[in-house]
């Protein structure tokens, strides 16, 4: 039998495959090319009415404003915010699907048992929305003026200071975690279900001291119930600058930043991720939206991909750390 004939089929077997790819190829970059040509999901892992809630669907209306597509902002809580971002994580990877993480997200990374996503591998960073400062409130019976004397009077007085929290594994329980750390003092926790239950404690003197947003506990330092110390980000924040840093009054390295960001599935195209991540930045600069945010202390970022990214390993290798060293766990 000659290899002509089969030669030929050969080519024609190449040319027909070539010409399949080249197709799927256009149908590709169209897709890119038109994004978004329908509807976006931004999914909020978290109930309605709290902070994530307010952020994403701030978001999610300028981003329908620039696209003119329907962003649609899905609540969907439960699990410590883990069943709204696995649904994220099991999402196409085209760009259609965002969703809203904080930086309690990733430490649950590190304190839940059984997690079915991998926060790193299984999502592309697209922005950082917000960071937001800790204040560090105490009860005005803690005879401390500043954060120096706090430190001393803790080192005098092992486990006599008492620190609320939202919950174990929440940002304010691992701020005090690393206060201690740092400081190398005994800090006891106590955790509460929620913000508030905490801050009325504290107002009551039953603890002593709380990591708390600057919106919280504003009307309590203003009527003498509660004394600031300071703040918790590496610079002062623009809603209380006569506050100082924790690091700048006596503990170097310190810094909690609570902060808000989107992530889209791993694999979403560049072309997309770029599209999203201008928007998100352009929205995150508007003066409606830096007022809404900075009423409770928030300060909009709107940063590159790469810049949220090393965010979140930097973060990563933190948190992790502190949850070790202090052998926290959630059951």
């Amino acid at each position: 039998m000659s290899s002509k004939p089969f030669s030929l089929r050969l080519c024609a077997l190449a040319l027909t495959a070539l010409g399949v790819w080249g197709t799927s190829s256009s149908v590709f970059a169209q897709g890119v090319d038109n994004f978004p040509s329908k509807p976006i999901r931004l999914i909020i892992p978290f109930a309605p009415g709290g902070g994530t809630d307010i952020t994403g669907r701030t978001v999610a209306a300028k981003l329908q404003e620039a696209f003119g597509q329907t962003v649609l902002a899905e609540n969907q809580a439960g699990a410590n915010g883990t069943i709204g971002i696995n649904m994220g994580a099991r999402a196409p990877a085209d760009g259609y699907t965002l969703t809203l993480i904080s930086s309690s997200s990733l430490i649950n990374v590190h304190i839940l048992p059984k997690i079915p996503y991998d926060l790193l591998r299984d999502f592309a960073p697209l922005s950082q929305l917000t960071a937001q400062p800790y204040a560090l409130v105490v009860h005005p019976s803690v005879p401390a003026k500043n954060v120096k004397e706090l430190i001393a009077y803790a080192k005098a007085n092992p486990g006599k200071l008492n620190y609320g929290s939202s919950g174990i594994g929440g940002t304010s329980h691992l701020s005090g975690a690393l206060l201690a750390s740092l400081a190398g003092v005994q800090l006891t926790h106590v955790p509460y279900k929620g913000g508030n239950p905490a801050m009325q404690d504290v107002i009551a003197g039953n603890i002593q001291m709380l990591f708390s947003t600057l919106l919280q506990s504003q009307v309590f330092l203003k009527d003498g119930r509660l004394r600031a110390l300071a703040v918790s980000t590496a610079k002062r924040s623009p809603a209380a600058p006569d506050l100082p840093t924790i690091a700048e009054a006596g503990v170097p390295g310190y810094e909690v930043a609570p902060w808000y960001g989107l992530i889209v599935p791993a694999k979403t195209p560049v072309p997309i991720i770029t599209t999203l991540n201008r928007e998100v930045v352009k929205a995150m600069r508007l003066p409606d939206v830096v007022k809404r945010m900075s009423s409770d202390g928030s300060q909009p970022v709107g940063s590159t991909p790469e810049e949220f990214g090393a965010l979140l390993k930097t973060e990563f290798v933190k948190w992790g750390k502190i949850v070790k060293d202090n052998n926290i766990r959630m059951e």
